[in-house]
């Protein structure tokens, strides 16, 4: 008999637990899907929409697109959380599960670097989208590529942003009459792998982008036009773009679940300390990045957990830690590093040259999972 599995959050981690589930389980999965959202977007969809080469609603996966045999998907707002009886209350009633997966991923937290609420961030679509509309306006000046908290999704975005927008500006004669900058919490743009840090930093060079590394923006003061650095220096600019301070969402801090603002779990089950409770993705703390590939293979994980204790089979293999990311480097470029965050005493990244061949390994990852979770 299939137990009942409760997925919060249809993104990267929900959306693979629930197809791993359905495929071997068919209609006797008993899965049910809760996201207040209406539709799934790739996280890199973000510069594509920043920089105009998609619209908005060219990016979005709509949730009545997928379909998947004992799969309910309902768009409800999770009101709380109750990890001891695996009972979630949402706006539009209660759910209780033998299984509870949490994977609301991370929130955006605005409010913590003051000023920011006048500025841009690009890191939500809707965000990217504003962006995008006030790019145009920028002819001359200093832009500021700008990381406002660690951890945040995806590490080489920032770096991405920063050569895109050289591309960007470039081609539109701009170039000499702006500068940009790239603020940074970390010591090198991906520390993980020295080798993608080296090519970024070479690359930051030749394009005459200012990397300004170890630190933060605490907060920006619209009205003089600077940035003030956690260390309290000041960078004055005429263009932010901004990477917010990542939280994980209120209602999973209000459950009790949460140890340091995320919420910890076994590295190679992904449980939590309720049992039968599992978290994947951005909302967890597991020690590998918050990036869409480390929360499908962590659902993998998860859905081999649930089949086995179902079956009573042997638990299966743990979490490996392990991904490959792809970096675009402009120009029509893009890297690869393949990072292994669990399989050492530290982590490891392997980095493959940009080139235009991984342009099509990477449009095959985002369209590999597109058929998977939405077919066609």
């Amino acid at each position: 008999m299939a137990l009942r599995t409760l997925v919060l959050g249809a993104g990267f981690g929900g959306l693979e637990l629930a197809t791993t589930l359905s495929e071997a389980l068919g209609h006797d999965a008993g899965v049910t899907v809760l996201d207040r959202g209406d539709a799934f977007v790739f996280g890199y969809s973000k510069l594509d929409v920043l920089f105009g080469h998609a619209a908005l609603h060219e990016v979005r996966l709509p949730y009545t697109h997928f379909a998947k045999p004992g799969v309910t998907l309902l768009r409800e707002t999770v009101m709380a959380i109750d990890p001891e009886a695996r009972r979630v209350t949402t706006d539009a009633g209660v759910h209780e599960a033998d299984v509870l997966v949490v994977a609301l991923g991370a929130d955006y937290d605005i409010a913590a670097t003051p000023g920011l609420e006048h500025e841009h961030e690009f890191y939500s679509v809707i965000g990217a989208a504003r962006l995008g509309d006030a790019l145009p306006t920028f002819t001359r000046g200093r832009a500021i590529v700008g990381v406002c908290g660690a951890p945040f999704k995806c590490p080489p975005a920032p770096s991405e942003a920063a050569l895109l927008l050289h591309d960007y500006l470039s081609q539109r004669g701009l170039r000499d009459a702006c500068e940009i900058s790239l603020v940074m919490p970390f010591s090198t743009p991906v520390p993980p792998s020295p080798d993608t840090s080296a090519a970024l930093l070479t690359a930051f060079e030749e394009r005459g982008i200012e990397f300004v590394p170890g630190r933060r923006v605490s907060s920006l003061d619209p009205a003089r036009k600077v940035v003030v650095l956690d260390d309290g220096s000041e960078l004055a600019y005429d263009l932010f773009l901004g990477v917010p301070k990542h939280r994980a969402p209120d209602v999973v801090l209000a459950s009790g679940m949460a140890e340091g603002g995320y919420v910890p779990v076994d590295s190679r089950t992904l449980e939590t300390r309720y049992p039968g409770v599992y978290a994947v993705g951005d909302v967890a703390t597991v020690g590998v990045p918050k990036a869409g590939v480390f929360s499908e293979g962590a659902a993998r994980v998860v859905g081999a957990e649930v089949l086995a204790r179902m079956r009573g089979d042997e638990p299966p293999p743990g979490f490996d830690g392990r991904g490959a990311c792809y970096v675009e480097f402009g120009e029509g470029r893009v890297g690869r590093v393949d990072v292994d965050f669990l399989g050492g005493p530290t982590p490891t990244g392997t980095f493959q040259e940009p080139s235009s061949a991984l342009v099509a390994e990477k449009r095959h990852f985002g369209a590999s999972r597109r058929a998977r979770w939405f077919g066609g």
